[in-house]
């Protein structure tokens, strides 16, 4: 329904968790000494777990441009070469709240599709969207073919506020879910029965909750966003989605210097920019996911921490 074409359960593969089908759809398709791309700055797993898998991992950054966060196709099509297994790509983007353009997704999708390359979509925020008129962030499922080398993992930790009942899925070529089913019996045997009930009522009934969230993520953004660049010396692009502000502080490089001395100083804690990959070295991360009073506050002692 989200993305208008059915997806068949022969393309499914229920998980412990949005990580573990990270994980698993890696070891599927990804081998030691295997090339692989990853869109940065982002969440330190998706860098990560290819890693552990012995991956050649290089990344191509986002970049703020015009008060928003950008991708330059052109160069991530550059870095897509012919020897490239797999691109990850997480969009909305954790930590920036970058979102993928749907006019640049088949583009991505047919490069990839040439060269043989796997594209694993990390889509967990993909109901947070700020586009305007969108039920989801673009993705690339409606455009891919039941065949084409597209993975994408998802988890109901972010839209139905499930954080800890850890449950993921994986929707993939038909061909993969049998080697998929292996992978799962040999990582964790199968999800929680109590959990994937948990889930099923989720699916059935958390419309509505999705769009409490939603409201509410979207009131917070604005309510930081404006709170940040009021501030001197501050720059925050617009996040399109998810639920973090990335911004950075004229003359901070050192963003786990800064996070700890905002700690000491004002107990302001704060993610450093740097555990997202050296594209965020100089950046720090604001998860706007709290109570409006609770930015308030968190504002307040940023402005005071500026202010010594």
């Amino acid at each position: 329904r989200l993305h208008r074409r059915p997806i068949g359960v022969e393309r499914l593969a229920i998980t412990n968790s949005g990580v573990s089908a990270l994980m698993i759809a890696a070891q599927a398709v990804v081998s030691p000494g295997d090339r692989v791309v990853v869109v940065a700055p982002v969440w330190p797993n998706v860098v990560e777990i290819p890693r552990i898998l012995s991956a050649k991992v290089e990344t191509v950054a986002l970049e703020p441009v015009q008060g928003r966060w950008s991708l330059d196709v052109d160069r991530l099509l550059a870095a897509l070469t012919p020897d490239t297994r797999a691109l990850f790509l997480n969009s909305p983007n954790n930590p920036t709240g970058w979102t993928l353009r749907a006019e640049d997704r088949a583009v991505i999708l047919a490069h990839c599709r040439r060269h043989g390359i796997w594209l694993i979509a990390d889509d967990v925020y993909e109901r947070l969207s700020f586009i305007p008129g969108a039920a989801s962030a673009p993705s690339f499922l409606p455009l891919a073919d039941d065949g084409d080398r597209v993975i994408s993992t998802n988890s109901f930790s972010k839209a139905w506020r499930m954080t800890g009942w850890r449950m993921g899925w994986l929707v993939m070529p038909a061909a993969l879910v049998q080697s998929v089913g292996v992978l799962l019996e040999y990582n964790t045997s199968c999800a929680p029965d109590f959990i994937q009930t948990g889930a099923v009522v989720a699916l059935e009934q958390g419309e509505a909750a999705i769009a409490e969230l939603h409201a509410e993520l979207r009131a917070s953004r604005d309510q930081v966003l404006t709170g940040l660049r009021a501030l001197p010396g501050v720059e925050a692009p617009e996040p399109d989605g998810g639920m973090y502000a990335f911004f950075r502080i004229a003359g901070c490089e050192d963003s786990v210097a800064t996070a700890k001395d905002m700690i000491e100083r004002v107990g302001l804690g704060l993610a450093p920019g740097s555990a997202f990959g050296a594209e965020g070295r100089s950046w720090l991360r604001w998860c706007f996911a709290a109570r409006p009073e609770k930015n308030a506050e968190g504002l307040e002692r940023l402005a005071r921490y500026l202010n010594r």
